[in-house]
């Protein structure tokens, strides 16, 4: 990675950046956003947010970004960090971006003395594997990560 590439917290005026980037990653995987930059604004940059982002930029561009929210472990009782996204652009990928928004984001999470880092990973991703091999990730157990939504859920609130 350069020099005259900047990594740093993402404010509001960095959402609409910030959407243009997942619809980017999301298309890369053949999927689609639900929701649009609004969304980012109220639920990350808002009076309550619920997530930090990380951008890095090189020339004014926008090179990737790293989305990620508190996360504790009851079994080692600390708190540590729930990466949601990651997304290097084909263009800086090799240069050590990857590695550094990771460390960004454990910087940035140390005000809520984050120990650890969790994400989900695409099992079909041999890129991405290899990549967070490389830094030592390991498998969290057994698990799964399950998602309820839609109907399901409202079945449940509604029960």
């Amino acid at each position: 990675m350069t020099a005259a590439t900047v990594i740093r917290r993402a404010t509001l005026e960095d959402a609409a950046t910030l959407q243009a980037l997942l619809e980017e990653q999301a298309s890369h995987h053949g999927e689609a956003l639900e929701r649009g930059v609004e969304a980012l604004e109220r639920h990350g940059f808002g009076p309550q947010p619920l997530f930090r982002a990380i951008v890095a930029e090189k020339a004014g561009l926008s090179q990737g970004f790293a989305l990620y929210y508190p996360d504790f472990s009851t079994l080692r009782g600390r708190p540590g960090v729930m990466l949601q996204d990651i997304y290097v652009r084909e263009t800086a990928r090799g240069t050590g971006l990857g590695r550094a928004l990771l460390a960004e984001v454990m910087a940035d999470a140390a005000d809520w003395e984050a120990s650890f880092l969790t994400l989900m990973l695409d099992r079909s991703n041999e890129g991405a594997r290899a990549f967070y091999a490389r830094h030592g990730f390991t498998a969290r157990g057994d698990y799964d990560t399950l998602i309820l939504e839609g109907a399901g859920l409202d079945d449940l609130m509604n029960r």
